[in-house]
């Protein structure tokens, strides 16, 4: 008895063949350790930071100066009250950790999606046309690469002043760069192809085009570009706040957390080091499943 078969819309495909087609993609992802071990770890700080209101065991923003500096567990004076110590006001280290993770990741996010559109339309709209738009936007690249991200963030922010959400729209409005130069790159690589011509062919509109033939063949480079903008705003992110020009208290953002405990970091050590591994860990992991995701999705280094 003939297998049966499932259909699409140019030809029918064996069930038989689906499995194994699956079976393979499996085996590939699990095969590709930097995948697993970032994207595993990352998993874990996605959750702790999605569920932190309920795996936090205090408020992180309520003081208590009756338990200041209080160290974690694995020193004498430690309680299980407070497994991670509590920082110079009184406040649960372990539950700030945890919602410091939500305001990494919450900026990661958003200013690789701000900056991924502006430098995304950028390098397509280049990349497909050419000719003057290539040139306008060429010059828009350089005169960005020429102002230093930190000095103009730094500049910024002191005139705006700090916030959250001015943290996140100020990177995400410098950022694009890289999005703009791969993009336009990819772009005029999957340009040349026989299928875009043919689309023409056809009649497809430009938009058309761009949407449903060249965005989608572009888009594993825009994800591996985002897994590292991501990581590189955070950073950014931690620096401002700890310059005292991002991230205002008493939200607990990592960097924040580092520029507080400034003070104490002769005479309590976990203030800095808790955030500081914390922060390194979500950078490393970030960095980590992007390295993967490239290893993957690039058909040259996946031979």
């Amino acid at each position: 008895m003939p297998a049966p078969t499932i259909y699409s819309a140019s030809q029918a495909i064996p069930l038989r063949d689906v499995a194994l087609t699956r079976r393979s993609t499996w085996q590939r992802l699990l095969q590709n350790k930097a995948l697993t071990i970032g994207g595993g770890l990352l998993l874990v700080i996605l959750i702790l930071a999605v569920f932190a209101p309920w795996l936090s065991p205090h408020d992180p923003y309520i003081q208590d100066l009756t338990y200041r500096t209080v160290p974690p567990v694995w020193y004498e004076k430690g309680t299980w009250l407070h497994p991670l110590g509590t920082d110079q006001l009184g406040r649960d280290y372990l539950s700030r950790v945890f919602y410091g993770a939500r305001i990494s990741l919450l900026i990661g996010v958003s200013v690789a999606l701000i900056s991924g559109l502006i430098g995304t339309t950028m390098g397509m709209v280049a990349g497909y046309f050419g000719g003057k738009a290539d040139m306008i936007v060429s010059f828009m690249v350089t005169t960005r690469l020429s102002m230093p991200v930190i000095l103009v963030a730094l500049a910024t922010v002191a005139i705006v002043g700090g916030s959250l959400w001015v943290v996140i729209l100020v990177l995400g409005l410098l950022k694009w760069d890289r999005f703009a130069v791969v993009m336009r790159s990819a772009t005029q690589q999957v340009r040349s192809l026989e299928y875009i011509a043919a689309a023409q062919a056809a009649g497809a509109s430009t938009l058309r085009i761009i949407l449903s033939e060249v965005l989608p063949n572009v888009i594993p480079h825009l994800i591996v570009i985002a897994t590292l903008e991501a990581a590189s705003a955070i950073l950014l992110e931690a620096a401002l706040s700890f310059l005292g020009l991002g991230v205002q208290p008493p939200l607990p953002s990592w960097g924040l957390m580092i520029s507080e405990a400034k003070a104490y970091m002769f005479f309590s050590f976990w203030l800095i080091a808790i955030p500081g591994t914390a922060l390194a860990l979500l950078i490393f992991a970030i960095n980590l499943a992007g390295d993967g995701l490239h290893q993957l999705l690039t058909p040259e280094e996946r031979t």
